[in-house]
């Protein structure tokens, strides 16, 4: 799949010492002037640099054994949960899905209120990477928060009731979304959007924290020249970049849909820009550039929007190599001499450490294998590309890193003492090829995916070749990277980093390449961190070894986190399962045994056990499909089949067990309302858009066909098995994209 998915008020106050390097950090409402959390977790990410360090101690490797389950608040959703808490003075807030709000009571789980967004369901058309929130913003009393339909709420922190809230869509028409934090800084709180794989054109918006009155507004890539000058010189600039001919119309993607950061020290809102759309250079700008400001880091002026300076981590990208990775701010000596610094692993397989005030690349090492770029000079801050190895619109070619990224959203942690960086890190490839039309002139598909390219991740690479088209399966095992996919095709790991090398201080692997999850560092020398098979680990930050294992039950993806109320620590987690490729839900994950029932976990010394929830009950065959309607050809299946990969299987995977129903698994009603459903919306409330302005009476009718089809396949299949005596509960072996 592509893409395989706060703050108080930050005011300058002062300087602090940690370890003999010196910080300038911010504080307002309960966040601590030093570097990492102290008893409130202010911020997503714990303080102003989004380190998700924390300077408490009472639960350390002595007592860590006996660390158990405090309380624990049932979410009343089953999707993804990818957000942080918040806790200032005794109270945690935290998002849920689609931007639900929950305020509950830190020490003992209370339900204090909740907000539940009025969304408007027809959105879920345009999330690429399931319904995910990461997270609130509080500051002055009130509670920030995104909804997936792309509205901005202020919320008052004691009640939940709305203060104002703001449409931040540009234009209802196109495939916007909101799935990021909002972040405040200073008098404005900061939001962008998702959608890159859609039709749109990037950007962040500051509105005034008081009441919501838009201050600016900056897009991250031009528009087209025939519409008039661009918004601002830095755009004229950019534009220069670009092919005159560029697809304007689908609008070239940069979404800023995570990695919003406000620095007091020098004014600044630091933004990861995301990926192009279409995908391949090709299709989006046909005679090449660097696409600025598409995958780049961009620094703003918070008062005005306009650009400081700006990097771009993967010049023209065609890979979906996102910039929108958390950043960690913090301060490192580096050749004699303490920088204000930005540590930032992308999507791309590098870990770069920039300069916060001028933007200057300091360090760039490559974490993973990559074929894309052969490192880069750090004199000039660009990559050695490789285009015999990458561009895949001329020929297949398999790509490391991934589109699902070295790094992704989940969030890392950063020990200032020990000077380690510790992340979650995949070392996977993926094959990649466009898809006919492969021209400059395609049709926008509005609201729809428009990234023109097929994937399929080196996992399941050697097990769908012998399916492929002999010319195609010819073509990759001729490539040089198919070696690489059977020496290793991947790695999937938390790593104790040095931000200055990008060498492991040490390295443990994770259950398998979907199993990645956030981190959380403590300054007694704990490493906190989940994993989708429902386990809580905790870890000596010097070794990676396993001090604590809590099996919840519950697939763990967001980062833990951890406070004090009334002298006692908590450590808190969110559970559930999702995010890029949610449909896929992997056999070793606790929400493929268990279901996907989302929880907030919270532990102390001396805790209880956590309650385990009930297994799923086994597989059933198949049901009986209803007979083919009259007409029904190999064409029309052939037809149906294309459709369904082209506009469903991004949410249905036809899995056992996934988010969303198995398709080959309808009853008689859902086979019987099948046209209802798809394109006049009857179950829109549930999550299922309408479909009627791309798929035709006939188009539906031919995806229904093939999925009969499928049906009957599957039933004959699992009767066989059952008479075997053998399980029904094999999950797909592939998962391939045609975007």
């Amino acid at each position: 799949m592509a893409r395989l998915m706060l703050a108080v008020v930050k005011s300058l106050r002062g300087l602090s010492a940690l370890v003999g390097v010196a910080l300038v950090s911010a504080c307002a409402g309960g966040a601590s002037s030093e570097y990492g959390a102290g008893d409130d977790w202010a911020f997503p990410g714990g303080d102003v640099h989004d380190s998700h360090f924390s300077r408490l101690t009472d639960i350390k490797p002595g007592n860590v054994a006996k660390l158990g389950l405090a309380w624990s608040y049932d979410l009343g959703t089953n999707r993804v949960q990818e957000a942080t808490p918040v806790v200032i003075d005794g109270v945690m807030y935290t998002s849920g899905n689609l931007g639900r709000v929950y305020a509950l009571d830190a020490a003992t789980g209370k339900p204090l209120w909740t907000f539940e967004p009025e969304v408007d369901m027809q959105v879920n058309r345009a999330a690429c990477c399931d319904q995910a929130n990461r997270g609130v913003a509080v500051s002055g009393g009130k509670v920030f928060v995104g909804s997936l339909d792309g509205k901005l709420y202020a919320l008052d922190a004691k009640t939940g009731k709305t203060l104002w809230s703001v449409d931040t869509i540009v234009d209802h028409d196109r495939g916007y979304t909101i799935t990021g934090a909002p972040d405040v800084a200073g008098d404005v709180v900061v939001i962008g959007n998702a959608g890159a794989e859609y039709d749109v054109r990037g950007y962040v918006t500051a509105y005034r924290v008081s009441d919501g009155k838009q201050v600016w507004r900056f897009f991250t890539v031009p528009r087209d020249p025939k519409s008039g000058p661009q918004e601002n010189p830095e755009l004229e600039d950019a534009l220069k970049t670009w092919d005159p001919k560029s697809r304007w119309d689908i609008g070239g993607g940069g979404t800023v849909w995570d990695a919003i950061n406000y620095d007091p020290q020098f004014d600044t809102v630091y933004i990861g820009v995301g990926n192009g759309g279409p995908y391949a250079i090709s299709r989006r700008s046909p005679a090449g550039g660097t696409n600025l400001y598409l995958s780049s880091i961009v620094a703003l002026d918070r008062k005005t929007g306009r650009v400081k300076w700006h990097y771009q981590e993967t010049p023209g990208d065609s890979w979906d190599y996102t910039a929108t990775q958390p950043m960690v701010l913090t301060d490192m000596e580096i050749d004699g001499k303490v920088r204000p610094v930005i540590l930032h692993a992308p999507k791309n397989g590098y870990l770069f450490v920039l300069d916060r005030e001028t933007g200057k690349p300091l360090r760039i090492n490559a974490l993973v294998r990559t074929n894309w770029a052969k490192g880069f000079d750090l004199k000039t801050g660009k990559p050695n590309l490789t285009p015999d190895e990458s561009e895949y619109w001329k020929g297949p070619k398999i790509i490391f890193p991934a589109s699902a990224g070295a790094r992704n959203w989940y969030p890392p942690a950063y020990d200032p003492a020990r000077k380690l960086y510790f992340a979650a890190v995949l070392d996977m490839g993926n094959l990649m090829f466009t898809v006919p039309p492969d021209k400059a002139n395609d049709p926008r598909r509005p609201r729809a995916l428009n990234v023109g390219t097929s994937l399929i991740f080196t996992p399941q690479l050697q097990d769908v070749l012998p399916t492929l088209p002999p010319p195609l399966r010819a073509q990759v095992e001729a490539l040089p990277a198919w070696k690489w996919v059977k020496e290793k095709p991947f790695s999937s790991e938390l790593r104790a980093i040095d931000p200055l090398t990008g060498k492991s201080r040490w390295a443990v692997q994770m259950e398998g390449w979907q199993d990645r999850s956030g981190v959380l560092s403590t300054a007694s020398g704990l490493i906190f961190h989940g994993t989708i098979g429902g386990k809580l680990m905790v870890r000596d930050a010097d070794s990676g070894k396993l001090l604590k294992e809590i099996q919840t039950g519950s697939s763990i993806m967001a980062a833990p986190m951890t406070y004090r109320v009334k002298g006692v620590q908590y450590v808190a987690v969110a559970t559930g399962f999702g995010g890029g490729g949610w449909s896929y839900v992997p056999n070793y994950s606790a929400a493929y045994r268990n279901g996907n029932a989302n929880r907030i976990l919270v532990f102390r010394i001396d805790g209880g056990p956590v309650p385990q929830p009930e297994p799923l009950p086994p597989t059933e065959v198949a049901s009986q499909p209803p007979a083919q309607a009259a007409g029904v050809t190999p064409a029309v299946l052939a037809r149906g089949q294309g459709l369904f990969f082209e506009n469903c299987a991004i949410c249905h995977s036809n899995q056992l067990r996934a988010n969303v129903p198995d398709l080959r698994r309808m009853q008689p009603g859902v086979h019987d309302a099948f046209q209802q459903i798809v394109r006049e919306g009857l179950l829109l409330p549930n999550g299922m858009p309408r479909w009627d302005d791309i798929l035709t009476a006939q188009d539906t009718a031919a995806i229904h066909a093939w999925l009969i089809a499928e049906q009957g396949k599957t039933r004959a299949a699992e009767l066989k098995l059952k008479a075997a005596g053998k399980p029904l509960d094999a999950p797909s072996a592939a998962i391939m994209s045609s975007f």
